[in-house]
């Protein structure tokens, strides 16, 4: 489905789209974001852990790593974004080239290794925000070269949130080595238990916190994480990141090492949810992720069991309209 730009785009390599993608943005957030049009639709809010969402198509973390174009962002109609993933300290990422456009697949892989500016940088942006469209989710993971993980994930919940509606634990990327090893238990209770203890507020209120799973585990591993998840309090589970598998691919492109989503990650995004939704009989809320590229298949998702889905990859192939498009096919059914 061909978008205004999309052919310049697409000229320019991956990773430098990205970049002048969230340019435009951040222009766009700050000069054309007031002439927006909204989709009013009483049907379209959604509550989960105490959070009133505008509507349930989200905006999956990745795309707007630093905070940098959260207001355009939520000009497009989304009604969260979710920005990261951010490090308590910066740090450059896996070398490049790191991110590879499958336009034969409408997919994606990326190995970007958590590239961001740090979590202060991201904080200080957030915190001049005038004001917000949605609800804003912060994404925060460990460095690389960190010597205490759990320390560096409960570090930055403290620190996100006070100015985040809720907070995402991203142990799932497949691009830090080791660190997929967090979702199983005993070090998941660890981490998610410290968590639980950094995101208290003042008032003794506490941040809603979401845990993001990768499609590649099995059913023991989905169980273990939805366990360690309902043991230490998650509000919501994320299902799910990129994989590491390879489902048939024409392009050429396709051995590429890191996280594959888009398209392809469909039928399997599904397989996981349906399996989480068994799993977790209702004791864990869900948020579907992968392959979701149209009102139909965010229908599907959420008559699966997800009170919300998010979505990334398809805003590549699909354009800027995708959230108001699905906004208007969710309203129409």
């Amino acid at each position: 489905m061909a978008y205004p730009l999309r052919s310049a785009l697409f000229a320019l390599d991956a990773e430098s789209a990205h970049r002048a993608t969230i340019a435009a943005l951040r222009v766009w957030g700050s000069v054309g974001a007031p002439f927006r049009t909204s989709i009013p639709d009483a049907s379209l809010p959604v509550q989960l852990a105490g959070i009133s969402f505008p509507n349930p198509v989200g905006l999956a973390a990745g795309l707007d790593k630093n905070g940098e174009a959260i207001t355009g962002l939520f000009a497009l109609g989304f009604g969260a974004v979710e920005i990261g993933t951010l490090t308590p300290r910066p740090q450059p990422g896996n070398p490049k080239p790191r991110l590879f456009r499958l336009a034969e697949d409408e997919a994606v892989i990326n190995r970007m290794g958590f590239n961001n500016d740090g979590l202060q940088a991201a904080l200080e942006r957030v915190a001049k925000l005038k004001q917000r469209q949605g609800v804003l989710g912060i994404n925060v993971g460990a460095n690389k070269d960190s010597p205490d993980r759990v320390a560096d994930y409960s570090a930055g919940v403290a620190r996100a949130a006070p100015l985040a509606d809720y907070l995402t634990i991203n142990v799932s990327s497949p691009n830090t080595p080791g660190l997929r090893d967090l979702q199983s238990r005993p070090a998941l209770d660890e981490l998610l238990a410290a968590v639980d203890r950094s995101r208290m507020l003042a008032g003794g209120t506490r941040r809603p916190v979401f845990l993001k799973i990768a499609p590649d585990l099995d059913r023991a591993g989905i169980e273990g994480a939805i366990r360690a998840a309902v043991d230490n309090r998650v509000d919501a589970l994320i299902v799910s990141n990129t994989t590491v598998s390879r489902p048939p691919l024409r392009s050429s492109l396709a051995g590429q090492a890191g996280g594959l989503s888009g398209a392809p990650l469909r039928e399997l995004a599904r397989a996981k949810l349906a399996e989480a939704r068994m799993i977790a009989a209702g004791a864990l809320p869900l948020i579907s992720a992968g392959g979701i590229d149209s009102a139909d298949e965010a229908r599907r998702r959420i008559d699966m069991g997800a009170v919300l889905v998010q979505v990334y990859s398809a805003l590549v192939y699909r354009g800027p309209g995708l959230a108001r498009e699905m906004l208007r096919g969710l309203a129409a059914r």
